[in-house]
């Protein structure tokens, strides 16, 4: 009976997965968009030791590899050094940054602004609990920082900054939504002189791991919501995404990868990506 219903329920969550896509923004530059100019090298040097300090004191791996914050452990003190840190990344010009020096801005300041605003509401379940109104799925429309000038959300950075202008789709390993679904948050800051290593590691993690590409007990092909939310930025279509992934892929996932056709769901787990819960 059990397997009856989840026969009967993947297709409803696929459905449900293609709603939400459409309800995310479109990779549009903000208008006049002036905070992505890259400065030549050497560019300016961003310090990012408070972020460095705060992920390696309370991020920390359980045993199913997901990496988790401890919110409930977080000192007032760090926490007035994050928002610190916030005004100090806020305070940046972008613009004399160099293009990979601007983009570990951006993904450190995505990530530090998540970690503060699930800090400001602590305790919560999931990220998803902290509304703004009874239509609200988030904070991701909030205006929680101003950069040159700029007013700007969550939903402005990933989507009206980062993706449109730096046409790199593993920024969806490197940005953290607080959820244990999400690839992990790291216990360092991004930086521009690892971005590439670090790129690459987070995506083969993911990809090499259950939250991003899983087989049910049926053989089914379960992969990550990441990969129907921004579809686009993956590849044209669902077997483009496919044959991306196999080249990622571990030996023994890429030859199942390789027999299966087509993707049975998708699926994303929001629960709070909370020490607490994982210990």
């Amino acid at each position: 009976m059990r397997n009856l219903l989840l026969l009967l329920l993947f297709p409803i969550l696929a459905a449900c997965a293609s709603v939400e896509r459409l309800a995310l923004p479109a990779p549009e530059a903000l208008p006049g968009q002036t905070l992505t100019r890259f400065a030549t090298p050497p560019g300016e040097k961003v310090d990012h030791r408070d972020w460095d300090n705060f992920l390696n004191r309370y991020v920390s791996t359980d045993a199913q590899g997901v990496n988790r914050l401890a919110y409930g452990q977080v000192t007032q003190a760090d926490q007035a050094r994050l928002k610190e840190y916030l005004a100090d990344l806020q305070a940046v010009d972008p613009a004399q940054l160099t293009r990979n020096q601007q983009l570990a801005y951006w993904i450190n300041l995505y990530n530090a602004l998540t970690v503060d605003v699930v800090l400001d509401n602590y305790p919560v379940a999931s990220i998803r609990d902290i509304k703004d109104g009874p239509l609200s799925i988030g904070p991701w429309n909030r205006p929680l920082a101003q950069v040159s000038g700029e007013t700007l959300t969550l939903n402005d950075i990933e989507h009206r900054i980062i993706r449109p202008t730096f046409n790199e789709p593993r920024i969806h390993y490197a940005l953290n939504c607080a959820a244990v679904g999400c690839p992990n948050l790291m216990n360092r800051a991004w930086r521009a002189e690892t971005l590439e290593r670090d790129f690459a590691a987070a995506e083969h993690d993911y990809v090499n791991d259950p939250r991003g590409v899983w087989f049910d007990n049926r053989d089914g092909l379960i992969l990550s919501k990441i990969y129907i939310w921004f579809r686009e930025d993956f590849g044209p279509n669902e077997k483009a995404i496919l044959a991306y992934i196999e080249t990622v892929a571990e030996p023994e996932l890429r030859a199942r990868l390789q027999q299966t056709p087509r993707v049975k769901a998708y699926q994303y787990d929001w629960a709070l990506n909370d020490a607490a819960a994982g210990s």
